[in-house]
Parts: structure tokens; C-alpha cells; sequence
């Protein structure tokens, strides 16, 4: 029997081995995910073949940027179904096709700016769009803001520092925008969502999380957006054996209103419809949700007391059940 996470219009059913990789490959950690208008799947992920794409049943349709990236971390796709691959390893942004062709990059390839100047970029983390196409990027591990282009890569301005209060950032993670142009980025460390107006006002945060990790704007934008929030587990010894504090998804309003939570109850596990590190979150056209896991990264010896498996899942699917 399949497992079912969530309650009443908000439940899930885990797709297990959807993905139907070639023979002898791996993801090796999903960073990101991404999917197009026509439900294609785009798997971003740090084993030898980067970006992996799947039709929405699962099958294998291609790869690309072997020769291309450093370190996945974050993708963007856009209503043209254009690409923006964040890559840490190089501190770059890369605007690219669905085919593989890089249209634009922003950052220079493996030139970091010094640590937490507030100049791009120094291990950035994502990309979002505004309604006029602009880009904004949270940057992210070595720095702590969020930096604004224009749609050809112009650097508009920048905001954000090291700290705690409203405005300030411990790891700007990941960022969304919705159609009214309001900015959400994922503070993980400071445990919290901020959300700013386009040019970076603070306007509000969104609490009630543990290290909020992947970040998803859906279901249609417009007025009343609704977000997946993907949150880390326990992330050390003294509390790796705490429950209900993730690893899980939680989905929520515009203002940060819990609406439903998959998971987590009893910390990280393999088995269906437990998680292990929900890094990349994507949704399709029918509502189903794409969860990438960074698990090697998270859970590959680096949490002491915690068993760790043999092979660890680095990719989910959950499928909506109408």
C-alpha cells in the first residue's frame, strides 16, 4: 500500500523509483528542481551528469552540463522556460536553455568576492524573477544579502548584512518572488522567511520554522499564492533525535499561515514519506510536487549518532490525490 502524507485537499501520495535513470547513474545529491510548461523535469543535481531531464512519467529524455558546472545549488525556470542554474562551487549565475545553451552569465566563474563584502557573488544559493523580468539572487553561504539585476544582467542594487533583526540575514538560502513582486527569501539559519517589497523594504516574516531550506511559490501566483517551505531536520548532535522539528515540507499562505505539514514527525528516515534533506522543490501542472534531497551533503557522516545508510535517496515525488 502507498503512503499518503497530508490531510484533506492537501494530500500526497509518495511515488517511489519515479525517476528512471540510465544504467550505473546516480543524482549524487539533488540541489534544485525545475519544471517546465510541458511538465518536463529538470533535475539539478552534484553527480557527474548536473542536469537530468525527465518526462513527467519519469523516463530519461537527456543530460547536460558535464563540463559546464562546479556545484548545483539552485534553479529558477521562468514562463519562457528558461533556466537560471545558481552554481556555489563557481559563484555564478547562468541563464541557460532547456538544451544546455548559456545565454547569460552573471558572476565570474570561480572569482569569489571576499568573505560577507556584500559584493557579488561569494557562494551563492538562487535566483528568482520579479513580474518585469528582473533577477534577484540570494548570496547566500560567504555573504549575507540579496543582490537585484536587470533582465540582461545589469547589478540594480543589493540589500541585506549578517545579523538577526528584520532585514538581516544567517544564510539567505533561497528566494521566491509572486506576481505582485513581493520577495521571500528563506533565512535558514535565523529559522524564518523574510519577505520584502521589490527594492527590498521590509515588510513582514514568517516564523514557526526550523531552518527553512527550499522554497516554492505556487498554485497559480496572483492574489492568494500558496508556498512549500522545505525545512531541515535536527542539524546537531544535541538534538539529532529530537521529533517534529523536520526534516519535512510545510505549506503556507502569503503571510506565513500554516495550511499543511508532510512529515517530519519523526525526524529523517529513508522509508516512504519521511525525508532526509528537502533541499529543491518543484510543482507541475497537475499539482504534484518534485522534492530534491541533498542527503549525501547532510547525512553522509556528518551527523554524529545518527545511522547512516548505505544508499541514500537523494529525490522524491509526491503525487496529488484529487
Amino acid at each position: 500500500m502507498s503512503v499518503i502524507l497530508g490531510s484533506g485537499e492537501h494530500r500526497y501520495r509518495v511515488i517511489e523509483n519515479w525517476a528512471k535513470l540510465p544504467d550505473g547513474w546516480e543524482f549524487r545529491d539533488v540541489a534544485a528542481v525545475a519544471v517546465d510548461s510541458k511538465d518536463r523535469v529538470y533535475v539539478f543535481n552534484r553527480g557527474q551528469h548536473p542536469m537530468i531531464v525527465f518526462d513527467r512519467d519519469g523516463n530519461f529524455l537527456r543530460s547536460w552540463g558535464e563540463d559546464l558546472f562546479s556545484r548545483a545549488h539552485g534553479i529558477h525556470i521562468d514562463s519562457d522556460d528558461t533556466l537560471y542554474c545558481t552554481d556555489d562551487g563557481d559563484h555564478t549565475v547562468r541563464k541557460v536553455t532547456t538544451e544546455g545553451k548559456v545565454l547569460l552569465t552573471i558572476g565570474v566563474p570561480n572569482q569569489p568576492a571576499p568573505f560577507l563584502s556584500g559584493k557579488p557573488f561569494n557562494r551563492c544559493t538562487h535566483t528568482a524573477l520579479s513580474p518585469k523580468g528582473e533577477i534577484y539572487v540570494s548570496d547566500g553561504y560567504g555573504n549575507s544579502c540579496v543582490h537585484k539585476y536587470s533582465p540582461d544582467g545589469k547589478h540594480l542594487m543589493c540589500w541585506g548584512t549578517t545579523g538577526t533583526d528584520p532585514g538581516q540575514f544567517n544564510i539567505a538560502h533561497n528566494i521566491a518572488t509572486d506576481d505582485d513582486g513581493w520577495v521571500y527569501v528563506a533565512d535558514r539559519e535565523n529559522h524564518r522567511v523574510q519577505v520584502f517589497d521589490g527594492n527590498g523594504k521590509y515588510e513582514m516574516q514568517w516564523n514557526n520554522m526550523h531552518r527553512p531550506c527550499a522554497l516554492y511559490c505556487y498554485a497559480g501566483g496572483g492574489k492568494n499564492p500558496k508556498f512549500i517551505i522545505g525545512e531541515l531536520g535536527p542539524g546537531m548532535p544535541v538534538n539529532s533525535k529530537h521529533t517534529n522539528i523536520g526534516p519535512r515540507l510545510a505549506i503556507v499562505d502569503k503571510k506565513g499561515g500554516l495550511i499543511a505539514r508532510l512529515g517530519g514527525e519523526h525526524g529523517p528516515g529513508q522509508e516512504p514519506g519521511r525525508f532526509l534533506s528537502p533541499h529543491g522543490l518543484a510543482v507541475d501542472s497537475k499539482g504534484d510536487i518534485y522534492v530534491g534531497e541533498v542527503s549525501y551533503t547532510n547525512w553522509g557522516g556528518t551527523h554524529p549518532g545518527v545511522p547512516v545508510p548505505k544508499y541514500l535517496r537523494s529525490f522524491q515525488k509526491l503525487e496529488k490525490v484529487n
